[in-house]
């Protein structure tokens, strides 16, 4: 898909503040520095729409940016940085709930885990709540760069186990480097938001 236009429309932090248009909306959920924005930034393909940061934790807000004027894609904030208070994780948690129990146009959650490493308590954790909620995901395992091809499908094998992956949910092996599973990325996407 090719984006020809992306803004940043809003920061929220509660619900009175959400885009007030008729569209569908991606949401974005991942650890804290797993690659969220690097995501984003290669399949829209712009350089910094979604800031990286070398601070974890940095995302407070839901980001709503708004794609060709058809769709959003919706940046949570990072979770299970520690540094961060227990105050303001707690506002997070309720900030995130609010979101993700009562919105209406969220059609799919996209989480992003990093296939390196065994998905953690706080990705399990996330998964189970999204799917407290009956929210369909598509788990984007990133940095597939940075493994060899052989352990690929043992690391992809892992994270279905560990999250216990339910059946109508997809997992995409993808790398922000290479571009590699953008397309599979996108098609998943474009089947949720009807374009």
């Amino acid at each position: 898909m090719k984006i020809n236009q992306a803004e940043l429309v809003i920061s929220a932090v509660s619900q009175k503040q959400y885009p007030n248009e008729p569209l569908p909306e991606i949401a974005l959920a991942g650890r804290s520095n797993v690659g969220k924005s690097s995501f984003i930034n290669q399949l829209i393909q712009r350089k910094a729409l979604a800031r990286t940061s070398s601070k974890p934790g940095k995302t407070q807000t839901l980001n709503f940016y708004k794609l060709n004027e058809a769709f959003f894609f919706v940046d949570v904030p990072g979770y299970g940085y520690a540094k961060v208070s227990k105050t303001e994780r707690e506002k997070w948690g309720k900030m995130m709930e609010e979101y993700f129990s009562n919105r209406q146009k969220l059609k799919m959650v996209v989480m992003i885990v990093d296939i390196r490493h065994d998905p953690s308590e706080d990705d399990r954790m996330m998964y189970d709540f999204l799917k407290h909620y009956r929210l369909p995901v598509t788990v984007i395992a990133t940095k597939l760069d940075k493994i060899k091809r052989g352990q690929r499908a043992k690391q992809l094998k892992r994270i279905i186990e560990v999250l216990e992956l339910e059946d109508e949910d997809t997992l995409i092996p993808f790398s922000a480097e290479t571009g590699e599973g953008k397309d599979d990325a996108w098609r998943t996407i474009r089947s949720y938001i009807g374009k």
